[in-house]
């Protein structure tokens, strides 16, 4: 009798249990058991001494550390005003933090803390500081912490210290930037950043390498109080540009070409993780590497977000994904905004087995950035043929959609090259070198640009100071 009853119980408790469904599953992002309430912000007029970045927490390069295990992240990140360089010759007067463009990447998990300080130094001397900008107020943006803004992402003065804290309620890949009115100049001055949260059980799969990628677009202008910084012309923000949404460069890791030079090192048949985070502040970055397929991708970073076998990721302003995939054999793999518009003016890099790998075999992937002329007009000129021609002509490296403008000048003459920059349409209709050239590339006429006859004499400065180079100077035309 006992039996049977035992019998009975069991079934009437499945009966029960298949009536009810499975037993629910704990929702992660329950708000309930998230910290929601952290203390207020500090303000003092304590300066912060020494290095400009301190924190076990920080990566300062792409490749990354693993995670630090300590549940509270101790962050220091000062904003300093220097000079840096966003392609060769190219010196441009930064906003910082950490000293740095990108500033120093922070990695952590969810449930952890993040005790952040950060002081305005923009005031304080060192070399190329005083002469390119003034001091100013800033402040701290970010995009992991769900804080008042009123409260900890307020603007402080020069000498100003704050300090806040936050814990890290969602996995991603966030970024940070200063959020001190105007916004954009700020962010496009160079003061931006990420933070990785891991999911608090970490990543359901395992890589060999792990990297960092930051997409960001500079607007540069010649300074046109025509300043120098060691012989070469010194660089500010171009608000018109800016506003207008016309970068002059986009990079990768604040560089122009920079992971092409300095490859992300790996081996055939490593599986690879990037961190891949499009700043903007205002393009949109189609991220793809040439060679293989992103086995998964997490947008913005939270594994919940998956998606399996895609060939290119698209990241808005501020978007972000992780991209893992799986490096076949040996080679070149080349990441790349497939918007060739940006990788035409810098959004280049490379994944290599080899740790000198040969430029010339990367073919039109290759837009490498030419030295830059130190006259003012010719280094206006450079910046407006590099953010303008490039689609259609190249500098040595052979026939676009129109000529290589290498040799240019000794084709023809000022007078001629005068005529064809300021009415390209006038001239195909009487001049018998234009129509031959006209033919030579399948009947695409040269847009009428509309310069200036000082924009003109700055074109042909700049051509000039090409064709003067030395010829190992220029890169061979491509075959």
């Amino acid at each position: 009798m006992n039996s049977i009853l035992r019998a009975v119980t069991a079934c009437a408790a499945l009966l029960v249990i298949s009536a009810c469904g499975p037993a629910p599953v704990a929702d992660r992002y329950d708000q309930s058991k998230m910290d929601l309430k952290p203390t207020p912000a500090k303000l003092t007029a304590q300066r912060h001494t020494g290095p400009f970045a301190v924190g076990d927490s920080l990566n300062l390069s792409a490749e990354l550390k693993p995670l630090d295990p300590s549940p509270v992240k101790v962050v220091q990140l000062d904003t300093t005003h220097k000079i840096i360089e966003i392609a060769p010759g190219v010196k441009f007067s930064a906003w910082t933090f950490g000293n740095q463009v990108p500033g120093p990447a922070i990695r952590a998990r969810v449930g952890d803390k993040i005790r952040f300080s950060m002081t305005n130094r923009s005031d304080e001397t060192a070399p190329g500081i005083a002469m390119t900008a003034a001091p100013m107020m800033h402040s701290m943006d970010f995009h992991a912490a769900m804080v008042s803004p009123q409260d900890k992402y307020r603007s402080v003065a020069p000498g100003q210290t704050i300090e806040f804290e936050f814990t890290l309620n969602y996995p991603g890949v966030f970024m940070y930037h200063c959020g001190t009115p105007m916004i954009l100049e700020h962010i496009a001055s160079g003061m931006y950043g990420a933070v990785i949260v891991e999911p608090r059980e970490g990543y359901p799969t395992k890589v060999d390498r792990e990297y960092l990628v930051i997409q960001s677009e500079f607007y540069a202008k010649p300074d046109p109080e025509g300043r120098k910084v060691d012989g070469a012309p010194l660089y500010v923000l171009d608000s018109e540009r800016l506003r207008a949404a016309q970068p002059t460069h986009t990079v990768f890791n604040g560089s122009h070409n920079g992971m092409v030079k300095k490859p992300l090192a790996t081996k055939p048949g490593e599986r690879v993780r990037l961190f891949v985070l499009n700043i903007g502040p205002s393009k949109t970055s189609s991220f793809h590497v040439v060679g293989t397929i992103f086995d998964r991708v997490w947008i913005d970073g939270n594994p919940d977000n998956q998606m399996r076998g895609m060939q290119t990721v698209l990241l808005g302003s501020s978007n972000s994904a992780i991209v893992e995939m799986v490096i076949p054999e040996a080679g070149s793999y080349i990441m790349v905004d497939h918007h060739f518009a940006n990788a035409s003016q810098g959004a280049i890099g490379l994944l290599s087995t080899d740790a000198k790998p040969n430029e010339g075999e990367l073919e039109h992937h290759n837009m490498e950035a030419s030295a830059s002329p130190t006259d003012p007009g010719a280094v206006a000129a450079k910046v407006a043929f590099e953010s303008k021609c490039f689609a259609c002509h190249s500098v040595g490296q052979g026939k676009k959609l129109g000529p290589d403008i290498a040799g240019v000048t000794k084709r023809r003459t000022d007078t001629w090259l005068k005529q064809w920059l300021k009415s390209p349409e006038k001239m195909l209709q009487t001049d018998a070198d234009a129509q031959a050239m006209l033919k030579e590339h399948a009947n695409l006429p040269m847009p009428n640009q509309g310069l200036s006859d000082t924009e003109i004499e700055q074109y042909l400065a700049y051509f000039h100071w090409i064709d003067a180079r030395p010829a190992a100077a220029v890169p061979a035309p491509t075959k």
